[in-house]
């Protein structure tokens, strides 16, 4: 694999590569390389982003507005199986890197372009960071309280648009393994975020009205999502009668709301929203938290705690499922997830964090060129 890529999306999609095993030929720009190598310091000098989303591939520097460098760039492309960018729409074809000019030389290239909006319509050309896509997705506006809409704090867009090159990168092979035939695909950040917020689409397009912000809590389900104790508040989430029914006999002790007609659906429940919280947090409100758990746990209401990120990093079942290892960098070694594939006979590469340009000699070499 050939990527021509900076910041998140396309990087998180060669790096899910990168840990299966495939050789990832990672192309960088000369002054200073993939920018998110300067979005922080934060991990013993390597930035965040840069060490989380590039393990296990190989650096190469190319200059593509000189020739000699765009013309070794093309030769890596053409003996690769799979070539993904995140450049606009428009500058990878000026670059002579487009599909349509690869595939007359390479025809089992699958090729992955990753843009905001992508490779027409009216918004082509604009500039489309995860923070702008999740607003004009909908996404910002249906997170947050009632008095502020906000972004989600990690960079969904991106991850979404990573994911699905992903998949559709695995098809691709798949299908070229039976018909000998490369493939394009053409990944919009846009339509992955859009294609996430289908339910509250299907939920305007069916009664004129949008979900509202709810916070923690969720705007199509009740309950479920935070609600005040003594000394804090807890996490609970009903998604099925059996368990609204434990709730109202075992939890809040009174069995007949079960069957009250405000409450008796879910989507009564979500018309009498306000009215049913009201009665949780009156419940709630003289116990300590801890009790709460305890009759939730009892009901078998599903129940869970908000971490703080100090708590994710040490949390029990990561701990447990050995989940954390080392992995070199050009910092020293630093601390890395395993990958959730968990393939049974696949264990992750997970290689080492390139400094920039580290891999430029070995794969000129490879190509009978000199550094």
């Amino acid at each position: 694999m050939v990527a021509l890529e900076q910041a998140v999306a396309a990087p998180f999609c060669s790096r899910q590569f990168a840990d299966l095993g495939a050789d990832v030929i990672k192309v960088e720009r000369p002054d200073g390389g993939d920018a998110a190598r300067a979005y922080d310091g934060a991990l013993n000098g390597l930035s965040a982003y840069f060490a989380w989303l590039n393990r296990g591939k190989r650096s190469v520097v190319l200059d593509l507005k000189d020739k000699s460098g765009l013309d070794v760039c093309a030769r890596l492309i053409e003996r690769a199986d799979v070539f993904i960018h995140n450049l606009g729409p428009g500058a990878i074809e000026r670059l002579g890197l487009g599909y349509d000019q690869l595939s007359l030389r390479a025809p089992r290239l699958v090729w992955c372009g990753i843009s905001g909006y992508g490779p027409d319509g009216p918004y082509r050309d604009k500039k489309a960071y995860d923070m702008l896509v999740q607003a004009e997705s909908g996404v910002v506006s249906l997170t947050g309280s009632a008095d502020a809409p906000a972004k989600v704090g990690i960079s969904i867009a991106d991850i979404a648009s990573g994911m699905y090159a992903y998949s559709s990168i695995l098809a691709a092979l798949l299908t070229r393994a039976r018909t000998g035939k490369g493939e394009r695909i053409d990944i919009s950040m846009l339509e992955c975020l859009t294609e996430w917020v289908t339910p509250p689409l299907y939920v305007w397009q069916g009664t004129g009205a949008a979900p509202a912000r709810v916070g923690v809590r969720h705007n199509m389900i009740v309950p479920y999502g935070a609600y005040a104790c003594a000394d804090g508040s807890v996490l609970l989430a009903v998604q099925q009668q059996r368990e609204w029914r434990r709730l109202c006999s075992d939890v809040l002790a009174q069995p007949e709301l079960a069957d009250d007609a405000r409450f008796a659906t879910n989507a009564q429940r979500l018309a009498h929203r306000a009215e049913l919280e009201t009665i949780i947090e009156a419940r709630f409100a003289a116990h300590p938290r801890s009790e709460v758990l305890g009759w939730l746990e009892d009901a078998d209401i599903p129940t869970g705690a908000v971490n703080d990120i100090a708590a994710v990093a040490a949390h029990p079942q990561l701990a447990a499922r050995r989940r954390w290892r080392q992995v070199a960098s050009p910092s020293g070694e630093i601390p890395a997830l395993v990958p959730p594939h968990n393939l049974a006979h696949a264990p992750p590469r997970m290689g080492a964090v390139p400094a920039l340009g580290q891999h430029t000699a070995a794969v000129l070499a490879e190509l009978g060129e000199n550094a």
